[in-house]
């Protein structure tokens, strides 16, 4: 039991960094459920995540923001970088998370010249430290100088993950929770079912498949026998694009709505069907936000 007396902590922490470095993967490790998806392509996430996690010292949440990407110039690349930005308003704590395998870069020094430009306490998370290879890990524990606290996790295996969670409720101030205590992420369930059909978009498909598609889940509806009917639109903006999603005699979509059905099943615990549609449209991203 906790005690009632005690003073609790509760803010806001922005993960921040450039894409590819792990963000999404350690958020689900902190919160311990998968709320944000991962894929090995960059940009998988397209807008501010927050995940919650509530312990007897409090609350912390999470705010998974879109990998920043130097240079990048099309419609999606800026409202992203856009979103960014928003994200580090009224924040208590910012982690930086890096990666040590790769190449220190204009892309990385961009986020850090950003990350060191706030004000608020910073701790420097180095990520992926289970991989036998890290060539640049010494540049970034060089740079603990500059931040709060440096810790060196690993997501994946969750390596030093309850350290971190430790460390950023001691830089977090007093207050009240923001949500309640069951509660894991702000997402509605329209928006994670989404995403979920669009990473197994972006997992069957790997490298062929541009960033021109977007998942819009039109419909939700209980069904008499208790079977949960969800259906959705895969949008993508050219014809070819389209085909390369539907696959031969249609098993792309088949395997994409298969693989994703299975997952809600788990984790909803209930009978799903799912009606995968694509279409094209051109101009989506210019709704998108």
């Amino acid at each position: 039991m906790s005690d009632s007396t005690t003073t609790k902590k509760s803010g806001f922490v922005v993960m921040i960094g450039r894409s590819n470095v792990g963000k999404s993967t350690l958020l689900n490790a902190l919160v311990g459920s998968k709320i944000a998806i991962t894929t090995p392509k960059p940009q998988t996430t397209r807008a501010p995540i927050q995940g919650v996690v509530t312990r007897d010292e409090g609350q912390i949440v999470f705010v998974d923001t879109p990998g920043v990407l130097k240079g990048s110039k099309d419609a999606l690349s800026k409202k992203l970088a856009h979103m960014v930005h928003e994200s580090l308003r009224d924040i208590d704590v910012v982690a930086y998370i890096v990666d040590p395998t790769r190449e220190i870069g204009k892309e990385e020094r961009e986020v850090m010249k950003l990350v060191e430009s706030i004000n608020k306490p910073r701790v420097l998370v180095i990520n992926k430290i289970d991989l036998a290879r890290k060539p640049y890990i010494d540049f970034y524990r060089d740079l603990s100088e500059n931040y709060t606290s440096t810790i060196e996790v690993s997501a994946l295996h969750g390596t030093h993950v309850q350290a971190l969670i430790q460390k950023l409720f001691e830089l977090l101030p007093e207050g009240e929770p923001y949500y309640p205590e069951y509660q894991l992420t702000n997402m509605p369930n329209k928006l994670w079912i989404a995403e979920l059909i669009r990473e197994k978009l972006f997992l069957r498909l790997r490298q062929e498949l541009p960033y021109s598609t977007n998942v819009e889940v039109t419909e939700m509806d209980e069904r008499e026998n208790g079977m949960l009917f969800i259906a959705a639109t895969i949008f993508t903006t050219d014809e070819r694009y389209k085909r390369m999603i539907i696959g031969a005699g249609g098993r792309g979509v088949r395997e994409i709505g298969q693989s994703t059905r299975k997952e809600l099943e788990v984790a909803m615990q209930t009978k799903i069907f799912l009606e995968l549609t694509v279409d094209v449209d051109p101009h989506w991203m210019e709704r998108f936000e």
